[in-house]
């Protein structure tokens, strides 16, 4: 991890993103904060509709309606992206900060083949003569590591398997040298073998280049093995960071204990794996105090109306590990 006196590359404060629906106001993202330093994976982790990818949505301006961005700053490299123009933005974006997009078969345009997909991120960029974009595209499907890549540059992408279409993607994510990735479920739905190579690849990028990279995922798993620090987030809001070695040894947060508790363990024998009791709380209608108060074993019950009542906030509770819980603010 980089020197924590350099200044992030992202900073976020304050997050919010609402949804206006009929029903009501959907806190997707609610009050998020957190920074990212170049070379160094932030992993995003918690189960679906927690938030994580209208988190990375937010920083690029690609919220669609009826979500709106309504607070907070999003600042990289000192400029806050909520203030920029559009066509600011897209200069930023696919450029500066890139974005692998969860499901690469649904994000490629079915008609164009990937050759022309890719070729056209530096067309846009760098307004680069035809023949050479076509060139670098096919490079880097190579880097990438798709086989007979001056073929495959004029496949589609039905023509593909999961794994090479997500390649694709990452090709057109790394094509100009981002200094910031946001990988969304990279590895979702491809098999064991692929994944390992799609991590390589991003580990590769980070090493090599000194790319900044927010891995966004369900997998615990995955964020043991990659990420640098990682922030837990639950109904819109992150409930614990620190170190990725610290959150597994010594998780604070009752959701945190009981996300890595339900994980099964190879040659270790459960008669049950840990469930977390009850359901996420609805974003319309959230419940006073702590999001997690009617879910939790460890609520103050000679207080609680501390936990049914009042939001706790993310507070350091030891150096470098943050944690929204009234358990530890009280101590």
């Amino acid at each position: 991890m980089n020197n924590s006196e350099q200044n992030p590359i992202l900073q976020v404060t304050n997050l919010k993103t609402y949804f206006f629906v009929e029903d009501g106001v959907v806190k997707a993202v609610d009050g998020v904060d957190f920074q990212v330093e170049s070379g160094e994976i932030l992993g995003l982790v918690g189960e679906s509709g927690c938030g994580k990818t209208v988190t990375s949505l937010s920083i690029i301006g690609l919220v669609a309606d009826p979500g709106k961005v309504v607070e907070g700053e999003v600042l990289f490299e000192g400029k806050n992206l909520l203030e920029l123009s559009n066509d600011d933005l897209t200069k930023i974006r696919g450029n500066e900060i890139s974005m692998i997009f969860q499901q690469p078969q649904t994000s490629l345009n079915p008609v164009i083949n990937v050759g022309n997909q890719v070729a056209e991120v530096f067309h846009i960029h760098t307004h680069m003569e035809k023949e050479k974009a076509w060139e670098g595209a096919v490079d880097m499907l190579h880097q990438v590591g798709i086989p007979s890549a001056d073929q495959k540059a004029f496949a589609y992408p039905h023509e593909m398997s999961g794994g090479q279409a997500q390649r694709v993607m990452i090709a057109m994510a790394l094509l100009m040298d981002p200094k910031l990735l946001i990988a969304d479920e990279p590895t979702t739905a491809l098999d064991v073998t692929i994944q390992a190579q799609i991590l390589d690849l991003m580990r590769d990028l980070k090493e090599k280049r000194n790319t900044a990279i927010i891995l966004i995922t369900h997998d615990l798993g995955v964020i043991a093995e990659m990420a640098d620090r990682v922030g837990v987030m639950y109904a819109g809001k992150i409930i614990e960071q620190s170190s990725v070695e610290e959150l597994f040894s010594d998780p604070l947060h009752p959701y945190t204990q009981g996300l890595i508790n339900s994980i099964p363990i190879l040659g270790k024998i459960k008669q049950r794996l840990e469930v977390i009791p009850g359901n996420v709380p609805d974003l319309i209608d959230l419940p006073p105090g702590c999001i997690f108060a009617d879910r939790c074993k460890i609520r103050l019950e000679e207080n609680i109306s501390l936990c049914t009542q009042l939001m706790p906030d993310l507070l350091e509770f030891c150096p470098g590990h943050h944690v929204r819980c009234w358990k530890y603010q009280q101590a």
